[in-house]
């Protein structure tokens, strides 16, 4: 009786725990951001066009690849639940215009380089998986670069880069949790500050 009710949890805790795990295609995920690298960052940063083009064209890589709406309640946190339908619509388009400009400056630095990726990494996040890649440098180590990388049925958004172990989704968080909290003008003067930055 006792071994038939052991077998009995067993299966359950496994029918429990199965959908989580088999949630994300891991290769399928990986393919995605090989394709968003070669395709999308690598094109663009090797491309002989003006800066302002390169921004054009990121801001349409960032719309198709990164899950905004998502990694914008991360950022936000607590305020983002505090936060109305406008100052959230206000937010993630501030958001996204400075990350387009940051970016497509700041990936120039792989300018005639390739991403070699290695492997997965699962995540303790349900419907998640690390993608892991690296850069060959001209000196010093290859920089690392993980995308954590969110499955939704068939489609795969990034919801955060990884550049040597550090996370540019909670680095914002951290920023913006502090700014929030000491600046008098709450989310409202978070936009603007964002906004300003990003012209």
């Amino acid at each position: 009786m006792k071994k038939t009710f052991l077998m009995i949890l067993a299966a359950a805790l496994f029918m429990h725990t199965a959908p989580v795990q088999a949630a994300v295609d891991a290769q399928k995920a990986e393919t995605f951001v090989v394709q968003v690298t070669e395709n999308g960052i690598e094109d663009i940063i090797n491309a002989n066009i003006s800066q302002a083009e390169k921004d054009k064209r990121f801001e349409k890589l960032f719309n198709n690849a990164l899950d905004l709406d998502f990694i914008g309640q991360f950022v936000l946190g607590r305020y983002w639940r505090t936060a109305t339908p406008q100052q959230r619509t206000d937010f993630i388009d501030a958001y996204r215009a400075l990350n387009i400009k940051t970016w497509s400056q700041r990936f120039d630095e792989f300018k005639g380089k390739r991403f070699i990726f290695k492997g997965t990494t699962p995540s303790k996040s349900a419907n998640q998986v690390f993608v892991n890649s690296v850069v060959p440098m001209e000196q010093g180590e290859p920089a690392k670069v993980v995308w954590r990388v969110k499955q939704t049925g068939d489609k795969f958004k990034i919801v955060d880069i990884i550049i040597e172990n550090v996370s540019l989704a909670i680095t914002a968080r951290n920023e913006y949790t502090a700014y929030i909290k000491n600046n008098s003008g709450g989310i409202d003067a978070l936009i603007k500050d964002l906004q300003r930055k990003s012209k």
